[in-house]
Formats: structure tokens, C-alpha cells, sequence
């Protein structure tokens, strides 16, 4: 009779250090939850100073059109025409609607015509600057190539690259890029030079803020990321145990909760808590069924990286601490 008392007691003991929830001291309640909230709605920007990430503004000067010019290395379409000079239009014509005419040393090359200087003009200065040379003649120039002046796409994109023209816009250059719909927006980027331009491409995508369309400039590097590559973990006592991807940055608790089946009767429904940055010093906060249920969906916000954890209520993880313990003092008893 003692020996089986002992074993009892052993196991209530061990019961209570089992399967509960997170009750130490950077624990939150639903207000900060929703507090928190609010600040995830804001955008991008915002989680990412939640997270410790230090960003500047979007500077005004980057939503400024610029004057395009020619490069060293552009390639050139010319064609002219001369009431005199078939044999002159017929020479230029066949070159510039071939491989076209390449800007070396800032010059241009055309037959019967001295170079012309034309690197830091504009397509129509340096037709001006052809019809100079070529009295009578009569030219249109356009880009048929740019080594530099192009912005390139990584990614999930359905493009290597994009020509810039001084005009060119982020909203446009996504909407040939061939992007696919469930792209995470949230962890695409704009960089220039070895800098991350300050844009949020959700806010511009999916809400249209045209504060965040910037003129695109030659160098520039847009990557776009896949779907999974932000996620929450749904773990503990819900219909199926999850990793779900964030496209958009954040995710309301309630859609998380139904993409894995919801809470069955194992779960504990008073402590669903949900970790959020580093697992050596995470915030938890603790919110009810009550608070999923009652509170909208933009009140309880999951961010990437989050962790929600459903608790098994003390009855299950008693019976389940009792059939995983109790084969192991059969022999004792």
C-alpha cells in the first residue's frame, strides 16, 4: 500500500510539470496582443522595427522622374531618310535595324558621317544632334539594347530584366515581371547599389499606395520571394499541427486556428499563447476562445516567425501522462 502511494504521488508530481502552459514573466495578456496588433497593421516597416530592425523613411526624391540618357555600351536603332541620299538611308537602315549601332567612347558611328557625341543626351538631342551632321536628313532614334540602364529581376519573376527610362515605375515593372499571385510580398525587396530602399511592395500591390511606387533607375535589383519564405507555427492541441505561410506579412489567429482544424475537446481553450521573437528572451502573450471568437480578425494579428501553442487541458495531460507512465511500473505494482 506505501509503495503504491509513492508511485502516485511521483506521478501528481510529474503531472504538474507536464503539458502546461508557459506561465513565466515576459508574459502578456489580450490587450498587449491587440496593442501589438494595431502596430503589425501598419506595415512592414512596422514588424520589422518590432523585430529590432532599424529603417529610414521612404525618401521623396525617389518618387522623382529623371532625365534618361544615353550610355557607354547602349545600342543604338537608327533610321534616316534623305531625298538625295537613298544610297545613304539604305546603308544606315541596314546596320541599324540589324545589330544596331553601339555608343563607344560616347561616340556614335554612322557610314558617310563623322562620330557624333552623343553619351549624356537624350534619344530626341541626339537625333537633333544626327540631323546636324547629316544636313537634310530626316531620323528617328530608338534603344534597341541597354547594358546598363535596366533593372534586374530575381526570384519568382517571369523576367531576367526591365529597360529603365528615366519614367519606368515600380508598380509598372511588376506588372510585366509576370509575378505570381501567392509571391510573399513581404519578403521581396527593392536594393540599390548595396542599400535596401525603404518600400513595402505589399502596401503597393495589394492596397495601391502609391507612396511606395518609386521611379526605377538602372542597377536597380528587385527580388521576389516565394510564398513560404515567411511562416507561423501552429503546435499543441489543435485538429493538425501546421506550418503556414505569411505572404502578406501577418495572419489574423483565427484563420491560423482554422487552417489546422481548429481546438478539439483535448485542448485547453483558456491558454492559447503565442511566443514571438527569440526563444531565448520570446514574448508570450495569453488570449482566450473567447477573444478569437469576439475580437475582429485585425485585432489578433500573428507576425512571421510567430508561434502559437494550444495547451492540452489538465484532464488530458493527466490521462495521457498516466497511459505513458504506468506500463513502466507494471512490474513495481
Amino acid at each position: 500500500m506505501t509503495r503504491s502511494i509513492l508511485i502516485i504521488a511521483l506521478l501528481l508530481s510529474l503531472a504538474c510539470c507536464s503539458g502546461g502552459p508557459y506561465m513565466g514573466k515576459e508574459l502578456y495578456g489580450a490587450d498587449e496582443f491587440v496593442m501589438d496588433s494595431y502596430k503589425i497593421r501598419e506595415g512592414k516597416f512596422s514588424i520589422l522595427e518590432m523585430e529590432g530592425c532599424c529603417i529610414e523613411e521612404l525618401d521623396a526624391c525617389l518618387l522623382e522622374e529623371y532625365r534618361d540618357t544615353i550610355h557607354e555600351n547602349d545600342i543604338l536603332q537608327i533610321v534616316l531618310y534623305h531625298p538625295e541620299r537613298s544610297d545613304l538611308a539604305a546603308a544606315v537602315a541596314s546596320v541599324g535595324n540589324g545589330v544596331g549601332y553601339r555608343v563607344a567612347n560616347g561616340l556614335l558611328r554612322l557610314p558617310d558621317a563623322p562620330p557624333i557625341p552623343v553619351a549624356g543626351l537624350t534619344l530626341d538631342e541626339a537625333r537633333q544632334k544626327i540631323e546636324e551632321e547629316i544636313q537634310g536628313a530626316e531620323v528617328f532614334v530608338a534603344y534597341r539594347e541597354r547594358i546598363d540602364s535596366k533593372v534586374e529581376l530575381m526570384g519568382l519573376t517571369g523576367l531576367s530584366s526591365v529597360p529603365v527610362d528615366g519614367k519606368l515605375r515600380l508598380y509598372d515593372l511588376l506588372s510585366t515581371a509576370r509575378i505570381p499571385v501567392d509571391a510573399n510580398l513581404f519578403k521581396s525587396y527593392v536594393l540599390r547599389g548595396c542599400d535596401m530602399l525603404p518600400v513595402d511592395l505589399r502596401k503597393l500591390i495589394r492596397e495601391g499606395d502609391m507612396n511606395q511606387n518609386i521611379v526605377m533607375r538602372g542597377g536597380d535589383k528587385v527580388f521576389i520571394a516565394e510564398a513560404s519564405a515567411a511562416c507561423v507555427m501552429v503546435m499543441g492541441e489543435v485538429g493538425q499541427e501546421r506550418t503556414l505561410a505569411v505572404p502578406n506579412g501577418s495572419m489574423p489567429l483565427r484563420q491560423a486556428l482554422a487552417e489546422c482544424g481548429g481546438i478539439p475537446y483535448t485542448g485547453d481553450k483558456s491558454y492559447i499563447q503565442i511566443i514571438r521573437g527569440s526563444l531565448c528572451r520570446p514574448k508570450i502573450y495569453t488570449v482566450s476562445w473567447e477573444h478569437v471568437i469576439h475580437l475582429p480578425n485585425d485585432s489578433l494579428l500573428l507576425m512571421p516567425g510567430d508561434i502559437v501553442y494550444v495547451a492540452a487541458t489538465p484532464m488530458t495531460a493527466w490521462h495521457r501522462f498516466i497511459s505513458q507512465l504506468l506500463p513502466s511500473f507494471t512490474g513495481v505494482m
